[in-house]
């Protein structure tokens, strides 16, 4: 559970650091904030199922709760950084977004 929450906090990372190199560091920002939308809710999602199977109170609702609550702060999120930052990089934005969303898979296909 947390392996893939790193995963997503170093592929973030990676297209920050490609963004900065390929567009400047407005596009890295940019980049950063979109992967982070996806990480720090997936981060206090992992860490709520963690700390429910711990105390022996995990249940097919709190998973589904959380995820839902998950989602919802992703998208909260995404709209707070389109709002607040004016100088705003979309693609970089969206690759941060969907290389953090699709970073467990890209961990298999380097491992296959």
């Amino acid at each position: 559970m947390f392996r893939a929450v790193f995963h997503q906090g170093v592929a973030t990372l990676i297209v920050a650091g490609l963004a900065w190199f390929w567009a400047g560091p407005h596009a890295a920002l940019s980049a950063a904030l979109g992967g982070a939308a996806v990480f720090v809710p997936n981060l206090l999602f992992a860490t709520s199922l963690w700390a429910a199977a711990r105390s022996g109170r995990a249940s097919v609702t709190r998973f589904f709760v959380g995820e839902f609550i998950k989602v919802v702060a992703t998208l909260a999120l995404l709209a707070i950084v389109a709002g607040a930052y004016r100088d705003l990089h979309w693609l970089a934005l969206l690759a941060g977004l969907i290389v953090a969303l699709k970073a467990n898979l890209f961990v298999i296909l380097i491992k296959a």
